[in-house]
């Protein structure tokens, strides 16, 4: 029989991994729930699971997802029953592989498995977060208004990542335009210009001996700081792969001089964002700070949140535990202290990701405008100072050929 690897949470909110072995993957999530196990992801073993993980994960975008929770939520508050409603969405979806996703839910359902068990077996696409939703909308009996809430939920942290590519696509467009420009002169055109310096037969200025220096070595070993620069790269992809690695990069990123303040108000957003949907969803808050923490995308701060859900599981504030980490600013910390002694936590959170969503905005603004005239400055350095070496022996024509 199949193993399938699991992650799940049990009463007192302590995370479980291992192994169950059942027929298939429905009897494997029974066995789990006998045990009153809250199971997070369920997947089998081998190596072509998780290819087949990354390759869905690439396929199935955003967008296939933000159309599907919204148009099932539609369907079902109009009375539709689900397995009908999957049918109709299958129809109607143009992606081959979701449609194919779509299809086993849609018979996991049929079947007598609920919505969210049909989910667990493909998180791949559905995560933890996704999954949790659905099965605390299935619990209250407000599944489409929970169905619309993840759907909002993926609309607004879509647009967030977008903002964040966007302003990053210009000055890496510009600053490669500016590289591609600078190895041009230096290994095709300062040759030229070395070959007419030649014929002078004098002693040519410092800067342009050592630009003629520089496109010789450059030409000379140009695959070989090719290679090292692969290797660099390689090197550091690999290291950030590791747990070491990722949290070594990750706190560096938040303490970055130009983009680690507009990273951290991101990663703010996002976790008062995802904390305030599940809350206000029906999640436990322990799984809430556990599937928080997952979805954070940065180690320091999953480490942080990790912290805090212990706090919380020992009787402690959720302000109070976020206060000691160092990493949240004190206006957020004392927003969530109010809505907890308030009772309206969620709201407080949804008003702090609303904020930090609009400094997102502004920052970016910002930064883009700051970035244009520093990167037109280093253009103009760079490839003037290349120019004005090659041009130097020129202008100091009467002292430098031999009549």
């Amino acid at each position: 029989m199949p193993k399938y690897n699991y992650t799940a949470k049990d009463h007192l909110g302590k995370t479980l991994k291992g192994k169950v072995t059942g027929t298939d993957q429905k009897q494997a999530l029974e066995l789990l729930r006998g045990k009153k196990l809250l199971v997070l992801k369920l997947e089998e073993t081998g190596a072509s699971s998780s290819f087949l993980s990354l390759l869905l994960k690439k396929k199935v975008s955003m967008e296939d997802l933000v159309i599907f929770f919204r148009q099932l939520a539609t369907m079902i508050d109009s009375g539709i029953p689900v397995v009908m409603s999957l049918n109709i969405l299958i129809e109607q979806s143009e992606n081959p592989l979701f449609q194919s996703i779509l299809t086993e839910v849609r018979d996991s359902v049929n079947t007598g498995s609920s919505l969210s068990d049909a989910m667990v077996k493909h998180s791949e696409v559905f995560s933890a977060l996704f999954v949790n939703m659905v099965r605390a909308g299935e619990s209250s009996g407000t599944l489409d208004v929970i169905l619309d809430r993840v759907a909002t939920y993926i609309e607004k942290t879509s647009a967030l990542q977008k903002k964040i590519k966007s302003a990053m696509i210009y000055p890496a467009v510009v600053s490669g335009m500016a590289l591609i420009i600078t190895l041009v002169l230096i290994l095709k055109v300062i040759p030229v210009f070395k070959d007419i310096f030649a014929s002078f037969g004098a002693k040519l200025p410092g800067p342009t001996e050592f630009l003629i220096g520089l496109s010789d070595g450059l030409r000379a070993y140009f695959w070989l700081v090719v290679i090292v620069i692969a290797a660099i790269i390689i090197f550091v992809r690999w290291y950030a792969h590791t747990v070491p690695g990722r949290m070594f990069l990750d706190k560096h990123k938040l303490n970055a001089p130009v983009f680690g303040p507009l990273l951290k108000k991101v990663a703010i957003s996002k976790f008062s964002r995802t904390l305030s949907t599940l809350i206000k969803s029906g999640v436990p808050i322990l799984a809430a700070l556990e599937i928080v923490a997952k979805t954070s995308g940065n180690v320091a701060i999953e480490s942080a949140i990790d912290v805090v859900k212990d706090s919380v599981r020992d009787g402690e504030s959720i302000a109070g535990s976020l206060e000691k980490c160092n990493i949240f600013p004190s206006m957020v910390t004392r927003m969530i202290a109010v809505g907890e002694k308030s009772g309206q936590l969620e709201k407080m959170l949804s008003k702090i990701s609303d904020f930090y969503d609009t400094q997102v905005d502004t920052s970016v603004d910002g930064l883009t405008s700051m970035m244009e005239p520093l990167i037109i400055a280093f253009l103009g350095i760079v490839i003037g100072s290349v120019v004005l070496c090659m041009f130097l022996p020129i202008f100091r024509l009467s002292s430098v050929i031999n009549f």
